[in-house]
């Protein structure tokens, strides 16, 4: 069974960060096809970025052991950064990268840039090693995102997201008809994987 999983995320989700575990056993186990669709979980982060309000930061910090230690399980390194940059950018750079065949491994270096290394990914030497780092043309990427190319595009998906119902990331929409919200344990997609292959015969 062919399995496709369409993924809606944001780079300062750190659900959606650790959440690439199950993901990678998806592929590995599966042979999904996976593609990760834009979404901004801030919207009105300015373009310099901004600090995370005191009471989202004290929220926060309840909840980043267990992200760490999911994190360290599937072989991430995790820290917190308390300035969430504007992701304009670093999502129009990833369409330029999926247009290219590369979206998800590039998809995968800006994420580790920010919540592995704690760099600011609104800023293009950091999207411009990301893009190096697997072998696409960083000076090509930056002066088409610069120039808009792909602004259209990511909020042509960004608006799609709104109107299929998504609020939060990560949402996976597997196979176009199952809806899976949240960092679910691998499990709750082995069923829905389940579900459909019934479905299928």
């Amino acid at each position: 069974m062919r399995i496709k999983l369409t993924i809606y995320s944001d780079y300062v989700c750190p659900w959606c960060y650790v959440g690439q575990g199950v993901v990678e056993r998806l592929k590995t186990e599966h042979g999904a096809e996976v593609e990760w669709r834009p979404f901004y979980l801030r919207p009105d982060t300015p373009p310099g970025g901004m600090e995370l309000p005191a009471n989202v930061k004290a929220r926060a910090v309840q909840t980043h052991e267990s992200l760490r230690q999911r994190a360290n399980d599937i072989g991430l390194e995790m820290i917190f950064p308390t300035h969430i940059p504007n992701t304009r950018l670093a999502h129009e750079a990833t369409e330029y990268a999926r247009q290219r065949g590369k979206g998800f491994e590039f998809h995968h270096a800006v994420f580790e840039k920010f919540y592995g290394r704690g760099q600011d990914i609104s800023r293009w030497n950091v999207l411009r090693a990301a893009a190096e780092e697997v072998g696409l043309d960083a000076e090509e990427m930056q002066r088409l995102v610069e120039a808009g190319t792909y602004t259209a595009a990511v909020q042509l998906e960004v608006n799609r997201a709104h109107q299929i119902g998504v609020t939060g990331v990560p949402t996976y929409v597997l196979n176009d008809r199952y809806t899976i919200v949240g960092a679910q344990p691998y499990e709750v997609f082995q069923q829905a994987l389940e579900r459909l292959a019934s479905e299928a015969e």
